[in-house]
This record gives structure tokens, sequence and C-alpha cells, in this order.
């Protein structure tokens, strides 16, 4: 159904099983879990899908491995299991990543882990060999028999330094394990949701729809897009909001002080003499003042993050100046030699991790990022249906949260779990093929059967995975061209996104449903083509088109440092 169809469904039968307020990876992964298992639910967001904290993440599918010495054994393992299945149900976009530790002492921190894990001690410090040694053992233990990354290795300081050559030859060694790249985290969420949707046709999302209030058994929405306010009844809520879950709990007349987040902000660099400098390795490491920071590969550039600062407001957040040279300057702990500029900046983001409130009085660092469920119904509402808060959580354990979420609501529904999503493909990763000799063969293939060019199709492969099926067919329907600001785009393929992605607004296209402007690859010319597209694909008139162009810049400038 297209948004219009959502719509007009709900007015003429406002009950709904479920609803979910936020449309982030927990949301978008209850969403799915619970339409794969026949439930009627409908998931809302006051912005667009994937936008809030779940668009700020370091792209990192990971264990975390320096939650053990916090003693979060349980999520660590969780977490690594999940990696592992990242990379096997969403091959097109989750990859194996290796991850180099510099390490410049060997004894130092010996005592910290166990201090850390009986509460003695809560502050920041450096990291030995020895101790990242034991901790990269038990990492590897994690991933038991499957394998799916290859297990860590330490190397001397003269085999480190032969590897990478701008390395400070400051470090006594360096040690290498594996976790995972998500390259882009927001096209993931975006095909989960499709699959929920395309399962079940009781399961509808809308972007651009916030909820108002809430009143015995009725909630009130609004869309954002029209203005139009609509009542649901649902039998159960999840807030699903992350860093907003309290204040949407004060919406429907709640108090809750669920939420203590941490903003953690990044910047993406144009350097290619870094991106040499790493090759295809993230570089984790300790910054002079023990605070954990990375150097990231994506794509043809570099990010940088991040920062792990308590904030109180999450509409209120931007990455600073001070987080900014603080991010240039942690470059020389590592690749002393490497000039790194501002105008090298290409794209700046940050956003509030929806940590627990159980951290208070810690150092942000110490701040749990596991997982949990907060209930209120009955006498502490004036509501007859329960809410469910979803606090917590990280990326790379989302499926794991959602199907903990998915049985808890179904218990309540009084039904039972007909389907997994543990061994479930996600959008183009279903049929993707296993090695370098299948993925040939399936790229000759569309070749045969389109007629288009290895080329072209090479690039939606890359992009979309194994859906690259359905966009050339669509592309290959109507007459077509390169964009002209844009030649590695057609006209077609942006229809087809605005078509079948649930499109409302400019910056949807360039935030979310491409890497185009995280990646620094816009121009004005560029947006101005692309919302003549887009304009001609959702109805927009010369003003609106106009109006996109404009809220887009200021999105870029505002939120990102980018200006055009």
């Amino acid at each position: 159904m297209n948004r219009n169809e959502i719509i007009s469904s709900l007015k003429s039968n406002p009950e709904v099983s479920v609803l979910i307020v936020g449309a982030g990876i927990n949301g978008i992964g209850s969403f799915r879990d619970l339409a794969l298992n026949g439930v009627d639910v409908l998931l809302v967001d006051r912005a667009d899908f994937c936008s809030g904290a779940s668009a700020a993440s370091s792209h990192m599918a990971h264990g975390g491995i320096r939650y053990l010495e916090n003693g979060e054994f349980r999520l660590v393992r969780e977490a690594v299991g999940e990696r592992n299945r990242m990379i096997q149900n969403a091959p097109h976009i989750v990859s194996p990543l290796p991850t180099t530790i510099p390490m410049f002492k060997y004894f130092s921190g010996l005592f910290n882990a166990p201090m850390k894990f009986l509460g003695l001690l809560d502050k920041p410090s450096e990291r030995g060999s020895v101790i990242i040694k034991l901790g990269l053992m038990m990492y590897d233990a994690y991933t038991g028999k499957t394998r799916t990354v290859p297990r860590h290795r330490v190397m001397s300081r003269s085999d480190s330094l032969e590897i990478w050559k701008d390395l400070n030859p400051q470090i006594v060694n360096t040690a290498t394990y594996y976790d995972g790249l998500i390259s882009n985290p927001e096209r993931l969420a975006l095909e989960i949701l499709l699959d929920a949707e395309a399962d079940n046709p009781n399961a509808r999302a809308l972007n651009y729809v916030s909820m108002v209030s809430g009143e015995k058994d009725t909630i009130t929405l609004r869309d954002e897009m029209s203005g139009e306010t609509y009542q649901v009844c649902p039998k159960l809520v999840l807030n699903a909001a992350g860093p907003w879950i309290d204040f949407t709990n004060r919406n429907l007349g709640l108090s809750t002080r669920y939420i203590a987040g941490t903003k953690g902000s990044h910047l993406v660099l144009d350097n290619p003499e870094l991106r040499a400098a790493i090759g295809g390795n993230e570089f984790f490491f300790e910054n002079k003042d023990g605070r954990i920071v990375l150097i990231f590969p994506l794509h043809d550039r570099v990010l940088l993050g991040t920062s792990d600062i308590k904030i109180d407001n999450p509409d209120d957040v931007r990455c600073t100046d001070e987080e900014v040279e603080y991010f240039l300057e942690l470059i020389a702990r590592v690749f002393p030699n490497i000039k790194v500029t501002h105008d090298q900046i290409v794209f700046r983001f940050t956003g509030v991790r929806p940590l627990g409130s159980s951290g208070a009085g810690k150092t942000t660092g110490q701040y749990s990022r596991d997982h949990h469920i907060e209930v209120l119904s009955g006498d502490w509402t004036n509501l007859s249906f329960p809410i469910y808060s979803l606090v917590g959580g990280k990326w790379t354990s989302f499926r794991a949260f959602s199907e903990l979420v998915t049985d808890k609501a179904l218990n309540f529904l009084n039904l039972k779990r007909q389907k997994s999503t543990r061994e479930l493909p996600i959008g183009g990763g279903r049929g993707y093929p296993k090695g370098e000799e299948d993925r040939k063969k399936q790229i000759d293939g569309l070749v045969a059967w389109t007629g288009f060019n290895k080329e072209l199709l090479e690039r939606l492969f890359k992009r979309y995975g194994t859906r690259t099926e359905a966009i050339a067919d669509f592309m290959k329907r109507g007459e077509d061209a390169p964009l002209k600001s844009l030649p590695n785009y057609t006209r077609r393929e942006i229809m087809f996104l605005a078509q079948y992605e649930k499109i409302r607004h400019l910056d949807d296209l360039v935030l979310r449903r491409t890497m185009l402007a995280m990646l620094g690859r816009l121009t004005k010319d560029i947006l101005l083509e692309l919302a003549d597209v887009l304009g001609e694909s959702l109805g927009w008139d010369g003003e609106q088109k106009n109006a996109e162009v404009s809220r887009t810049l200021h999105l870029l400038s505002d939120r990102h440092g980018v200006r055009l």
C-alpha cells in the first residue's frame, strides 16, 4: 500500500494490534518480527525512517570488546553472535572489517579491568598489549565454531610498520581482529522495513506521522505532511523513540526517566593520504585522554569518531567546533605525519545513544549499552493498553532486542511465534552470491536479460544487492538517461527510489536512500536535478521543488556542516 492507501485504511478501521512509535532500528526490527509472525502492526515516525539516533552510528557491527571490562559478558556474547548474523543475512551491506589496535605499552591496565568490574574504578585508563590480548582471546571465543570472521592476530612493531608505513613509530605492537562494516545503515533499516510490508499486508509503516496524545483506548496521530489528525485504537504500544522515549511518554501523560543519553559525533573526511594509510582497516584505539576513538574506512572517505558526552535534549545536538578539533587532533596519535585540514571535512553528524538511566553517576563510557523493556500499564496510566518502552540497545544487537520485544508482545496478544528472524536474509541480501564466481554469473545473467552494460549493473549491484533485478526491471520499462550532474545515477533509478522507498522529501533521498550527502558528493546543481526527478515522480510543482531544495540546504548546513 502507498501512503494514501495506508491512511485511508486507518480511517476506515482504526483498530490495530500493535502501534510502534519511532522508526529507528529497534522500532523497525520489532516491526519486521511482528509482521513476520502475522501481527497487524502500524509503525510511525515523526520524521523519516532511520533519521534519528540510528542515523548517527559509527557504521560498525561489533560485539563491543571494551564492554568486557565493565563485566557485560552477556551483551558481548550476544552482540558477537548478532554481528555474525548481520554479515550472513545482509552481505550486500555488512561485511567483515579488519580492526587494528595500535598499542603503546605492554603491561598498562592489568589491574584496571578487574577494578572496573568490581566498581572500584570509573576513570578511563590506557590498556597495554597484555590486557588487550586477553580481551581478544575472550572475544574470539564468543564467535564459537562459526568462524564468520578470522581470529585475531598480534604483530610486532617492525611487522606493523612494514604494513602501515605511516603508523606512529612509538607503538610497541598492534593487534588486528575482525568486526563488521555496515556500509549504509539507513538503507539496511529501510530494506528491513520493506521486507516486513512485503511479508504481511497488515504491516504498515508511515514516516512523517507523529503521535500527539493518548486517552483511554485511543491514540491521536498527526500527519506532518498535511497537518491532518486521526485516531487509532491499539491493543499495545511500543515506544521505540530512542533518546525521545521520555518525551514520547510525556505526550501520553506519563512521567518517566528511562533515558540518560550520551551524544556521539563523527566527521567524514576527504583525505586520500589518510585513506590510503589505513587501507581496508579500521583503527580503533585510545586517545591520550583515554577515550576510545576510531579512524574508519567508509568507501573512499575516512570516518572519524566518536565522542561520548552527556546530553539532556536530543533535539539540541550538533557536532561542535570543540569536537571537530578533538577529532582532527586524534589522528596525530596514530599517524603523526599525515596532515589533516578543516577543508577536508565533507560531512559531520551527531546523535544521542538511548542509554538507560541506570548509568547515572558513572563516566559516560561506562553507561551500559545493553537493552531492556520498561512496562507501564494499569493503574500507572489512564490508558487501556500497556506501553512497552524499548530502552538502550545498539545497532548490532537490534535483531536480538526485536526478538525479545516480539516474544513479549506475542505473549500479551496470546499468540505463538511462527517464524524466526535468526537466519532470515534482508532485502538485497536474499539470494546473494556466495563467492566471486557466483557474483559474476549473476551480473552476466542480468546483462543478458536487461541488455544494460556490465558497468551499470555492477554499480547497481554494489548499491542494492539482489534488489538490482527489480530496479533494473523498472529502469528498462521506460526511457532513461544518466543524470547530467551525477552520471553514475540514472533518472529512472531515482524514480524507482521515489516510488517504492517511501521518499517524502529531497533530504530523504540524499541523506538516507543514498550516501550522496555523507560522502560529500553533492553540489547545488545535483540537488536541483534530483528535485526535478523527484518532482516528476511525486507530483511536486515548481514552488514545492524550490522549497525542497531550500529545506535540504538548510538541513545540510545546520546539522551536517555542509554548505553548497
